[in-house]
């Protein structure tokens, strides 16, 4: 009789398969005798185990949460590897996903310890006073309500469990810092982790990992004291990109390095692309956001593209350099902006005795060229102990395209007033020569309802290109001109590098580091989205120098420093900044020619007079 090879009936195909759901039917009926109480058991074992397995179709059955497929993804690798990294962009939802992965861990593995850190504790608290609550409201089958105890405690200065569960698990947030101690965690979620000390990290945070969850089981002869039934500890890593000089640049490539050996690492980057497919966020206002002409791109590249940055090997200016000089907490506002601010000393910048202020330009006329743009820039000179050099702040950057010569020279006029102002560099070449014969002029101010007085070069007042100017007969000598040749360039190049590397010049710090700042600030929040970025802009310029600044590759030359932009950059921040800085070491310069002009015969001594006698 004819038959097939190999063939089995349908109950003998599956008795040697691994997994629960693959075995087939038990038909001994040796389940018949368990009571009622043991079969409600092994249905839970069942269920637990296979939801374990598949935590995204837990988040959605038990309760009742829709899922994106790339959150089921996710979800499903966090709970599978022991360390998971997610570089996300802004809008994709990373903490809110590390929360939902966060509770059904807890309700998952009764008795997880679960501890939340951020460099700055109000952030990790997010996902405690934000996200969880917004989880709750979500749930359609209100069983998340259910499995927590109590109400979420929102107090950032108890030692207690934000989040406390019906089974004994608890989610709880700390401070990354050295005080950070006597915590013990199954599972460590690091939010922004770029910005906690990779010392903290390693020396206290990790350390809260010392022990692993004991499940009842444990307890049984069968298994106690047995190392293949402990469960591993987990650890999470959130951020975004960032530059390639911060540690989370160095653990990224641990994890790649991991993954590639097969260990139980995982990491992933998720760019803006994908929270437009999966309508997170609107397409049209991040197609707005690229086109603006004052986009930081180097800061899209990382946040938005999840891309780490780090400059050419060519770089005249180093990332690193830059990060280690961003140190000035607050600018000097203009009067307009200056008067938005209510009640807050911090804003108030009075002129100290022996300060000099630079209002440095770098002037352009023609708009809509990426490479063209007039920056005006604010820095302050402060004298040393010795009196002998100024130690630089770079106070406050404006940049404006398109405008005619007579209007950018009204602009100085206001600022150089505002910022009280001792001097003034502008480039005299191309546009800046227009710019230059109007500040000449007695100029009045409609809108201020002021006249400005004549200001005249100081350095080349007889310049026949600039004399042609010199009709007033009341003016001040205020304005230093500059003319840039290959040694000029040479030599401001040189001199800013050497201020930077030995700290003699300070930049605001980034927009992020101040944000929270003003957040919290009343009078703030109650301005206009128009009125709020007036006042980060300042914050905003100062990126936007950096970046220009580590783009500007130094090219080949066989006598001078030559710095080149890259195709469709612009380098007009620099450019203002190092006339202005170049400047400043010449009024250094005569600082030191005085000192040494001391007469030695002029100076105190200790004896007034010797009275000797034979």
């Amino acid at each position: 009789m004819a038959g097939y090879k190999n063939f089995q009936v349908n109950r003998n195909k599956n008795k040697n398969a691994v997994g629960v759901f693959d075995k087939g039917r038990n038909l001994n009926k040796s389940a018949d005798n368990l009571t009622k109480s043991q079969k409600l058991m092994n249905g839970v074992a069942a269920w637990a185990s296979f939801y374990r397995s598949r935590p995204d179709i837990f988040a959605e059955e038990y309760l009742g949460l829709t899922l994106k497929p790339f959150q089921k993804i996710l979800l499903y690798c966090m709970i599978i590897y022991n360390y998971t990294a997610f570089f996300a962009s802004r809008g994709l939802g990373k903490t809110y996903l590390t929360a939902l992965y966060c509770v059904v861990r807890c309700i998952l593995f009764p008795g997880t310890k679960i501890i939340i850190a951020a460099g700055q504790k109000s952030q990790g608290m997010k996902v405690v006073t934000e996200k969880i609550p917004e989880l709750i409201n979500q749930s359609k089958t209100g069983m998340l309500r259910r499995e927590i105890k109590g109400s979420i405690r929102t107090n950032m200065n108890t030692d207690d469990p934000h989040v406390e569960f019906v089974n004994g698990s608890w989610i709880k947030v700390v401070a990354a810092t050295q005080g950070a101690r006597s915590a013990r965690a199954n599972l460590l979620v690091l939010d922004e982790f770029r910005m906690i000390d990779p010392l903290i990290y390693k020396n206290v945070l990790r350390r809260f990992l010392a022990a692993s969850r004991q499940p009842g089981f444990l307890e049984k002869p069968e298994y106690k004291n047995k190392q293949e039934y402990l469960e591993r500890n987990q650890e999470i890593f959130l951020t975004s990109c960032y530059y390639k000089f911060n540690w989370s640049y160095e653990r990224f490539k641990v994890f790649i390095k991991a993954m590639l050996d097969g260990k139980k690492y995982f990491v992933c980057g998720l760019p803006y692309q994908i929270a437009i497919k999966e309508n997170l966020v609107n397409r049209e206002q991040l197609l707005d956001e690229i086109s603006e002409d004052d986009l930081d791109e180097i800061g899209w590249t990382m946040e938005m593209e999840s891309l780490f940055f780090g400059e050419s090997d060519k770089a005249y200016f180093k990332t690193e350099e830059i990060k280690e000089i961003k140190t000035v907490q607050f600018p000097i506002y203009k009067k307009e902006v200056q008067a938005l601010i209510k009640n807050n000393k911090n804003f108030i910048n009075k002129k100290k005795e022996g300060e000099i202020r630079i209002l440095s330009c770098d002037i352009a006329l023609l708009g809509g060229d990426a490479n063209d743009s007039s920056v005006y820039t604010l820095i302050s000179a402060k004298k040393n102990r010795t009196g002998t050099r100024y130690k630089r702040e770079v106070l406050n950057i404006e940049a404006h395209q398109g405008l005619h010569p007579e209007t950018q020279s009204l602009i100085i006029r206001r600022l150089f007033d505002d910022f009280e102002c001792d001097y003034i560099v502008l480039d005299r070449q191309g546009n800046g020569i227009s710019v230059y014969g109007y500040l000449c002029r007695r100029q009045y101010d409609d809108e201020r309802k002021k006249e400005y007085p004549a200001l005249y070069s100081m350095n080349e007042k007889d310049e026949p290109k600039l004399a042609a100017f010199h009709i007033e007969d009341d003016y001040e000598e205020k304005i230093y001109t500059v003319s840039p040749s290959e040694e000029f360039n040479h030599n401001i190049a040189l001199d800013l590098k050497d201020k930077i590397v030995n700290k003699r010049i300070s930049f605001l710090i980034s927009k992020n580091d101040i944000r929270e700042f003003f957040v919290n600030e009343t009078w703030f929040n109650k301005l206009s989205t128009e009125e709020q970025i007036e006042l980060l802009n300042p914050y905003l310029q100062t990126i936007l120098l950096e970046n220009e600044m580590v783009l500007l590759e130094r090219v080949e030359h066989h006598k001078y420093v030559k710095l080149k932009e890259q195709s469709g950059k612009r380098k007009d921040r620099y450019s203002s900044l190092a006339y202005g800085n170049y400047f400043i070491s010449l009024l250094e310069n005569e600082l030191q020619h005085k000192k040494e002009e001391i007469d030695i015969f002029s100076m105190p001594t200790l004896v007034s007079t010797l009275d000797i006698k034979l």
